[in-house]
C-alpha cells in the first residue's frame, strides 16, 4: 500500500523518540559510547549504545530488541532522574518471569505492535497464523517478536548530533507472518533535547508491517510511585471500543462523555477505575486520523506536576495505543531497586490501530515488495 510510504522528514520539531536518556553533568561535546551489556544464553553479545548530546542528555538503547534502557532527564530545578522503567543488565530480560509476563519494557515492538485476533489474517485469498501469545490472541509479533532479537547496530554520528542505526533481518515465515523483511529503528538526538525514532522496512513478499516503541515512563523517576497523578493529553476525538480480549470491535466511537476523553490535561488517575479491562485500566488505541500524516503532528503529552517534567509526542501515525501498566504486579526491580507496581508507568505507542489486518474499515497496513515502510516518533523534553 502506497500510504505506508507517505513520510516527510521535516519540522524543525521533529525528531526523536525516546529510547533512552540519562543526563550527564559537564558534557560539553555529544558523542556516542558502546559498552557491554551481556550476553544471550548461546553466548551472542548484546552491547549498550550511549548517545550524548552537547547539553548532556543521554540516550541508552541495548542491541537486544532495541531497547530503551534508560531516559534521564532534568526536573524544573535541574535535578536529573530516569524516567524509563527497565533494568541496568541483561538478564532480567531473559529471565522466566519476564518472558511470561511479557512487559515488553523500552522495546522495538513488531513485526506487528498491537494484537491480531486469534493470530490469525488473510492477504489475496491466503490465510496465515501468527503466533498466539496473549490469550487466543496474537501481541507485539508473537512469541519472539522483534523485541526478542539481537539488532546489529551501526553508529552514524558520534558528533553534533549522535546517532545510531539499529537493523534486523526476519526470515519468511517468522512468527507465521510471510515474506522476509529487512528492518530498521534510527535513534537521532539534537541539541534541542529531542530524540528521533525513525523505523524503516522492507520486504520480498506482501505482508503486514507495523513498528513501535514501548518505553513505559514515569516522569517522577522510575520506581518511584505510580503514573495516577501525571497529566495526560491525547488529541484524539475518538477510538476503539475493544471486546473481552482487547480486541477492536470495528467500531469508531466519540471519546465525549467517556474515562476517556484526554482532549484537555487529565490525571490518568482521576477516572482510572472507570475505564473498564481486566485489570482495570487504560489499554486503548486512540484514533489520530485514518490515515498517515505527511507532517508530524502532536500525538500525546504527559506532564508530572511535582517535578515539572514534561514530555511530548509528536508522530506521523493514524493511531495511539495508552496503556495505564495495568498488568504491572511488583514482580519486577527495577534499575533503581524499587518494585514495579501496578499503574507504575505510561505507554504510549504511535501506530496502526490493533486488528486491522481483519477490520476493512480501518487503515491498511499491508506492505508489497517495492514500497518502503516508515514511521517517525519524536519526543520533547521540557520543564514547567
Amino acid at each position: 500500500m502506497k500510504a505506508l510510504s507517505l513520510h516527510t522528514p521535516t519540522l524543525a520539531a521533529s525528531l526523536a523518540v525516546a529510547c533512552s536518556l540519562q543526563i550527564t553533568a559537564g558534557i560539553s561535546q555529544a558523542a556516542v559510547e558502546t559498552t557491554p551489556f551481556g550476553k544471550m544464553p548461546d553466548g551472542q553479545k548484546v552491547e549498550l549504545y550511549t548517545l550524548t548530546n552537547q547539553k548532556g542528555v543521554t540516550v541508552a538503547v541495548a542491541t537486544f530488541g532495541a531497547t530503551v534502557v534508560k531516559m534521564i532527564t532534568p526536573d524544573r530545578n535541574g535535578s536529573p532522574a530516569d524516567i524509563a522503567l527497565g533494568f541496568d543488565r541483561l538478564e532480567p530480560y531473559l529471565s522466566k518471569t519476564y518472558v511470561t509476563e511479557n512487559p515488553f519494557m523500552g522495546s522495538t515492538i513488531g513485526r506487528y505492535a498491537n494484537r491480531i485476533a486469534n493470530g490469525r489474517f488473510t492477504l489475496d485469498g491466503n490465510s496465515y497464523q501468527a503466533t498466539v501469545n496473549n490469550g487466543p490472541n496474537s501481541l507485539h509479533g508473537g512469541t519472539k517478536g522483534f523485541d526478542k532479537c539481537v539488532w546489529a547496530a551501526e553508529v552514524l554520528s558520534s558528533s553534533d548530533e549522535p546517532s545510531v542505526r539499529f537493523t534486523l533481518h526476519s526470515p519468511d515465515g517468522d512468527q507465521g507472518f510471510p515474506g522476509a523483511v529487512d528492518a530498521s529503528v534510527t535513534y537521532t538526538l539534537n541539541r534541542r533535547n529531542e530524540l528521533r525514532m525513525d523505523f524503516r522496512a522492507v520486504t520480498d513478499k506482501k505482508t503486514i508491517v507495523n513498528l513501535t516503541n514501548h518505553t513505559y515512563f514515569n516522569l517522577a523517576g522510575e520506581g518511584n510511585g505510580t503514573i495516577l497523578d501525571h497529566l495526560l493529553t491525547i488529541p484524539a476525538d475518538h477510538y476503539n471500543p475493544v471486546d473481552d480480549t482487547l480486541i477492536p470491535t470495528g467500531e469508531i466511537r466519540s471519546v465525549a462523555g467517556t474515562p476517556l476523553d484526554f482532549r484537555k490535561p487529565t490525571a490518568i488517575g482521576a477516572r482510572i477505575k472507570e475505564a473498564g479491562n481486566k485489570p482495570t485500566g487504560y489499554d486503548y488505541n486512540f484514533v489520530l486520523g485514518k490515515m498517515l500524516f505527511p507532517r508530524l503532528r502532536l500525538t500525546a503529552e504527559m506532564y508530572e506536576p511535582a517535578s515539572g517534567r514534561v514530555v511530548r509526542m509528536l508522530s506521523d501515525q493514524p493511531g495511539v495505543q495508552f496503556y495505564s501498566g495495568n498488568s504491572l504486579n511488583g514482580k519486577f526491580k527495577g534499575k533503581s531497586g524499587k518494585p514495579y507496581v501496578q499503574y507504575s508507568g505510561i505507554v504510549l505507542e504511535p501506530q496502526f490501530y490493533p486488528d486491522s489486518p481483519n477490520k476493512p474499515n480501518f487503515p491498511s497496513v499491508v506492505l508489497n515488495p517495492g514500497e518502503t515502510y516508515r514511521a517517525r516518533i519524536v519526543l520533547q523534553f521540557a520543564t514547567r
